[in-house]
């Protein structure tokens, strides 16, 4: 019988923003891989520390039903520049904490993002940001994980908590574009002018669809909260709110800051994880909350000239 993953949220990872690797990780950026390996089997039967988005990751697989109890909502895959050897270490160490991860690609340094097609993820997490970009090149939703984030909070073990920003992660970057080119007087005209007219997607509407797809079907006691989190402020929340609505997508919670710092916001809704195309945003987050960069958008485009 020939296995799929057709009809689950799948979620591509590396074994670096699952596990904390970053002892190891220093090794390997010396530029001797064979000591890497060397180090990764040496230290096989000792499980790995969980890393920024283990939380995330054991959460979402809770969904799933006892094996063979019926079909699992949510597939998850290892997707790591490691190699092999190294990979019995990232299998254990899921072993240990009970996670039923049971595939994975390793490809020793080789970018790995070229079989996010094939899996049809839904989302790829890497601390790489080349493989970033080029999974989000690819359509894919993918974000650079800052491994000196904070872990989630144990607060919420029924809820999956995903906290994203909108224009340029969940929407286009329509409105920044104006915003950074003209100016926040030409924005707010922008966006109040067009209340009405949907925002175009940004690279995370499909994540945002796969779990509200999960959101109909609790799992085991588990459900999903989201929020939006922007910059935006009244008038310009309006067209925020007519798109997910456009969209027939509900979020839990959202926040309309005017540029207020987002972190002390994110702290108090303990997400799991929290995704943003601006990197001042991730690090204002980063100590408070786990956080991907999403680096999409006018404000990742390269430096002209």
């Amino acid at each position: 019988m020939v296995a799929s993953l057709n009809g689950r949220l799948v979620v591509a990872i590396s074994s670096r923003a699952l596990f904390d690797f970053e002892e190891e990780n220093r090794v390997f950026e010396e530029g001797d891989d064979h000591a890497y390996m060397q180090l990764q089997l040496q230290r096989v039967a000792q499980p790995a520390l969980p890393g920024v988005a283990f939380s995330l990751i054991n959460k979402l697989l809770a969904f799933n039903p006892p094996a063979g109890q019926g079909p699992a909502q949510v597939e998850v895959v290892i997707l790591s520049r490691n190699d092999p050897v190294s990979g019995l270490r990232v299998f254990r160490s899921a072993q240990h904490f009970g996670l039923p991860v049971e595939r994975g690609v390793f490809t020793r340094g080789q970018p790995p993002w070229r079989y996010l097609r094939p899996l049809a993820a839904n989302l790829f997490l890497s601390t790489n940001e080349a493989d970033v970009r080029s999974a989000l090149a690819a359509g894919v939703p993918a974000a650079r994980v800052y491994p000196e984030s904070a872990r989630a909070s144990a607060a919420h073990p029924g809820e999956v908590r995903i906290a994203f920003d909108g224009d340029a992660v969940l929407f286009s970057d329509e409105a920044e574009r104006v915003y950074q080119h003209q100016g926040l007087a030409a924005f707010q005209h922008h966006e109040a002018s067009r209340a009405a007219t949907p925002l175009a997607p940004g690279p995370f509407k499909p994540l945002l669809e796969a779990l509200h797809r999960l959101q109909q079907h609790p799992g085991r006691g588990m459900r999903v909260r989201t929020a939006l989190v922007t910059a935006r402020s009244a008038p310009a929340h309006e067209r925020a709110i007519r798109t997910l609505m456009d969209w027939q997508i509900a979020v839990d919670e959202a926040m309309f800051l005017g540029g207020l710092p987002k972190g002390s916001f994110l702290r108090e809704f303990e997400p799991d994880f929290f995704f943003d195309d601006q990197t001042g945003h991730i690090e204002n987050a980063a100590p408070h909350v786990p956080a991907g960069h999403v680096a999409a958008g006018v404000s990742n485009d390269p430096p002209a000239g």
